[in-house]
């Protein structure tokens, strides 16, 4: 039997790995994908260059807080996987309207015409931010939820809109928290991404602060293999932790000046951000628990593997690069 699944936020850096390994040799054989997405400044249809033929995709340009069309797409589907979202701390603390409007809002109208068209299970795709700052330990998913910043603040938000989807009317909602992910095609305004491609040009990177922050890493290949393992198995209105490698902010850019051959002179101190939490720390023990699932590609490993994708893929990102470099 077919299960048609809509894929919110598709021509993004993650929900973009998630449609291609689906579509892919190893993918499952009875899944056919439709993509929305708004293609705002971070979606890219080159994304899905690599299956842009395949029969079972089919693409929509459109935007998740358009209640009509939505309702139409929502239709038509069995299940939904939701990525489409505004998400950068540096530009929720510019505006936070837009955070607001599409975390929060574009998930309530997903979450609505699922309920009204039967669709389900419906994965909402959160963030470790949503937690705030952990002082010590790991947080668990029955933690509170602390965010300190406009975009966190909006994630919890769409997390506790799909729960509450689930408690007052049945929908079977499934929530994913992961830590921070890298990996190839992730928009150049991500700290890995941005690194690399000013490393590879020569130039200095900023590092906020002492250095000292502390988060997880997770390539974008296992956090996509632990969100089909929860779209297949995971259970109605359960949150599941997807946590990675924790590194201080100065570990991870040591690590990156080495896979360029850089030296650390070519590393300036900037002041710290504004709702920038120290430290992140998911207990992930839920999903391997409970699902089998625990990540695959050590760290050292997954950074070598995406420098060198972005050296072989300077005619995606240089464009990009030059087209934000223009609107500063």
């Amino acid at each position: 039997m077919t299960t048609r699944l809509l894929v919110t936020g598709g021509a993004g850096f993650i929900g973009s790995h998630y449609v291609r390994t689906l579509l892919g040799p190893g993918g499952p054989p009875d899944v056919v994908v439709t993509v929305l997405d708004a293609l705002t400044y971070a979606g890219n249809p080159a994304n899905l260059d690599p299956v842009r033929d395949d029969p079972r995709l089919v693409f929509i340009p459109g935007d998740i807080c358009d209640a009509p069309l939505v309702d139409q797409v929502m239709a038509g589907h069995d299940q939904v996987v939701h990525f489409a979202a505004e998400s950068h701390v540096d530009r929720s603390l510019l505006d936070a309207s837009a955070f607001v409007r599409t975390n929060a809002g574009g998930t309530q109208t997903l979450l609505d015409a699922a309920l009204r068209h039967g669709v389900a299970p419906f994965v909402q795709v959160s963030t470790d931010e949503v937690y705030g700052s952990a002082e010590r330990d790991a947080w668990s998913e029955d933690e509170p939820l602390r965010p300190n910043s406009p975009y966190s603040a909006s994630k919890a938000s769409a997390d506790l809109l799909a729960l509450a989807q689930h408690v007052s009317h049945g929908l079977d909602v499934r929530v994913t928290r992961c830590a921070n992910n890298y990996g190839p095609y992730q928009y150049p305004e991500k700290l890995i991404p941005r690194f690399a491609t000013l490393l590879l040009d020569g130039n200095k990177v900023p590092l906020y602060g002492d250095g000292l922050h502390v988060r997880e890493w997770l390539h974008v290949d296992d956090h996509v293999r632990a969100i089909e393992a929860v779209r297949a198995r995971g259970r109605a209105g359960r949150v599941y932790n997807i946590g990675g490698t924790a590194l201080t902010n100065r570990e991870l850019v040591g690590l990156l000046l080495k896979e360029c051959d850089a030296e650390w002179d070519s590393v300036e101190y900037v002041e710290d951000r504004k709702g920038h939490d120290r430290r992140y720390a998911l207990d992930s023990s839920r999903i391997s628990r409970e699902l089998g699932f625990t990540p695959a590609t050590d760290l050292s490993t997954g950074l070598a593997a995406t420098l060198d994708w972005y050296r072989a893929h300077r005619s995606w990102w240089e464009p990009i690069v030059v087209r934000r470099a223009r609107q500063a």
